[in-house]
């Protein structure tokens, strides 16, 4: 990936290593590398896709015939079926290159034999990232299918943002060459690591941040008119909601599309991936 105008290190790597736990910032080549995102060589692996100020956003690609709505809460999925395991990680960040709190993750691919099921949840689950943007993944390496380079689908959306749908592809994949979709911006640095693979992926979304600001704070912001109270209903932070739960909110009914453990920010009518008016 392209590095900084002018030997600028790029803010989004300055704030990965200032997220890692205790890890300290790599100088190398005039850039920034979390000890994390290394090879056995001692060379860094450039952050996929590169976060400068004012970057474009992590492109969007089509979301292909096997999505399935109502994903589990789950961070690993690498108990369901055999295969190599692999662990994806990274980060979530603006356009300012500033984190973002609370974005949902929602992750599916095939198995090891390149089936997708589509009657229960195997290989599929979605998460939020923590305080510092970072989320994680546990699975395995998905297997081939027909007419595809090896890859994994993801939508994200931000607190009270749009979804975008996306793929993450493998490095020197025989398939990449011949996939039609495959695009390269969306490859993920992976290494090997005793028996498993390694592998990790930053996404910029279009999210408008100030720089050197916090990240957006995940609450529901006024758009204009005058000052109302805090609107009822049988919605409520902490609860846990399971698909086919139904709230209200602001006196308007909401029916449930995903497990998952409510959270301020996340009021129904700022999250269609979650909520659905009813």
């Amino acid at each position: 990936m392209p590095t900084p105008p002018d030997g600028m290190i790029s803010r989004k790597t300055v704030l990965k290593a200032a997220a890692a736990l205790g890890a300290a910032p790599l100088l190398v080549g005039g850039g920034v590398a979390l000890a994390r995102d290394q090879i056995s060589s001692g060379e860094p692996l450039a952050p996929t896709p590169e976060c400068h100020d004012g970057d474009a956003p992590t492109i969007e690609q089509i979301e292909g015939p096997y999505f399935k709505p109502n994903s589990p809460l789950r961070s690993s999925m690498v108990n369901d079926g055999p295969g190599t395991h692999l662990v994806v990680s990274g980060y979530v960040f603006g356009r300012a290159c500033r984190p973002i709190s609370g974005v949902l993750l929602d992750f599916w691919q095939a198995d090891d034999g390149g089936n997708y099921d589509n009657v229960t949840y195997t290989f599929r689950g979605h998460q939020f990232t923590d305080a510092n943007g970072a989320y994680k993944l546990d699975t395995i390496v998905p297997g081939l299918y027909p007419g595809r380079t090896r890859h994994l689908h993801v939508k994200l959306q931000a607190p009270g943002r749009p979804i975008i749908t996306t793929q993450l592809y493998f490095p020197n994949e025989p398939r990449n060459n011949t996939d039609s979709i495959y695009d390269p911006r969306l490859l993920m640095n992976v290494r090997q690591n005793g028996s498993t693979r390694e592998a990790s992926f930053d996404f910029v979304l279009n999210v408008a941040q100030t720089p050197g600001t916090p990240s957006p704070s995940p609450t529901v912001t006024p758009t204009g008119g005058p000052s109302t109270p805090p609107p009822g209903g049988t919605w409520a932070a902490g609860t846990a909601y399971k698909a086919g739960d139904r709230v209200t909110y602001s006196g308007v009914s909401y029916t449930c599309l995903q497990a998952h453990t409510a959270m301020a920010g996340w009021e129904p009518p700022n999250v269609p991936a979650l909520w659905q008016r009813s």
